[in-house]
């Protein structure tokens, strides 16, 4: 089963709203946040830090979301902010605008009712690690019906370190509608911490920990209401489609995408009036206030002719910070190889 905010995340349709990076509940030795997001004040709608609502609304119209993931930290321990941000969301996309929340603390009922009338759709709670497999008779349990009565959709969200049957006891007695189970993974924020617990990656993976990945799929995957997202879906699929639908939205007549969700276009140094004077379609350049940007295929030919002396070909990210990913230079007779392996993904 994949839940209705899993459907968008897949499609890169979720704008990701980090709200808080501080967690007074504890330190989990496996959380992957890095040194810019942890215990923090910054909110950041994607890459972009947030400065007024109208950074957040701009992120969502530049990737066309469908919807938004709120994270932190820990979202419960800012609920002012949160909240604001989820009514400002439903208020200007509609009811239609599915939103979810991670939480890894249980919160009460006035928390469940403020997200609630705030326009949270989904609730993931992710207990304390430590506590697996006596989560009933507490809070935990108790918790996941009260969301429920205040309208929001229960369900864990929790990391693949071992399998634990309370989670599909919890889904079998109806007190959580599904159970995501995200595969162990190391990142730039807790790969030393991992390592101390005596974790290490699997061998050929970027990220994925050497965990009992298989024990945890014999033990929980067959289960309609368990979903296990894999590493490389969330990389290969969310991230890229998130960036295809960012690269869809802001590309110009000239830019391509690639199968990456990259944008390629050319850059050089020649005067505006140059163009003017070769005749270029307006739609295939744009004079910037230092350089012209133009269709990368049409800048190669116009080096190789003669036309104009020098450039280079960008692929760079759609994202707010637009991280440039490579830089090919062009230069007349130069002989430079400029296929990079880029491959087009068109509209």
């Amino acid at each position: 089963m994949i839940s209705e905010g899993c459907e968008q995340c897949a499609k890169g349709g979720k704008l990701v709203l980090f709200v808080y990076g501080y967690c007074d509940q504890r330190d989990c030795f496996y959380c992957p946040l890095g040194e810019n997001r942890k215990n923090v004040e910054q909110v950041y709608a994607n890459e972009r830090p947030v400065e007024s609502d109208r950074d957040v609304l701009e992120e969502a119209e530049r990737m066309d979301a469908l919807g938004a993931s709120i994270t932190g930290g820990e979202p419960q321990e800012a609920m002012g902010r949160t909240t604001r941000y989820l009514s400002l969301l439903k208020d200007e996309y509609g009811e239609d605008f599915h939103t979810h929340l991670y939480t890894g603390i249980t919160g009460g009922r006035e928390n469940m009712r403020r997200l609630s009338e705030a326009g949270l759709d989904e609730i993931r709670f992710h207990p304390p690690y430590e506590q697996w497999g006596d989560l009933h008779g507490t809070g935990w349990e108790e918790i996941l019906y009260i969301a429920r009565e205040e309208g929001l959709t229960p369900a864990f969200e929790i990391p693949g370190i071992r399998p634990e049957q309370e989670f599909i006891d919890f889904l079998d007695e109806g007190a959580a509608d599904f159970c995501n189970i995200n595969e162990f993974e190391m990142s730039d924020g807790n790969y030393r911490r991992m390592q101390e617990e005596g974790f290490e990656l699997r061998d050929e993976h970027m990220s994925a920990v050497d965990s009992p990945r298989e024990e945890i799929l014999d033990q929980m995957g067959d289960h309609e209401k368990v979903y296990f997202c894999t590493s490389v879906f969330k990389d290969a699929a969310q991230h890229r489609r998130r960036l295809k639908r960012m690269a869809r939205s802001l590309r110009r007549p000239f830019d391509e995408i690639t199968d990456d969700g990259t944008l390629v276009y050319g850059k050089t140094w020649a005067e505006p009036e140059r163009f003017e004077e070769l005749g270029v379609p307006e739609e295939f350049y744009t004079a910037k206030s230092d350089h012209v940007e133009v269709a990368w295929w049409l800048l190669e030919e116009m080096v190789e002719d003669g036309d104009v002396e020098e450039g280079e070909i960008v692929e760079q990210y759609p994202t707010y910070d637009g991280t440039v990913v490579e830089r090919t230079p062009l230069s007349g007779g130069s002989g430079t190889e400029t296929d990079s392996g880029r491959s087009a993904a068109g509209d």
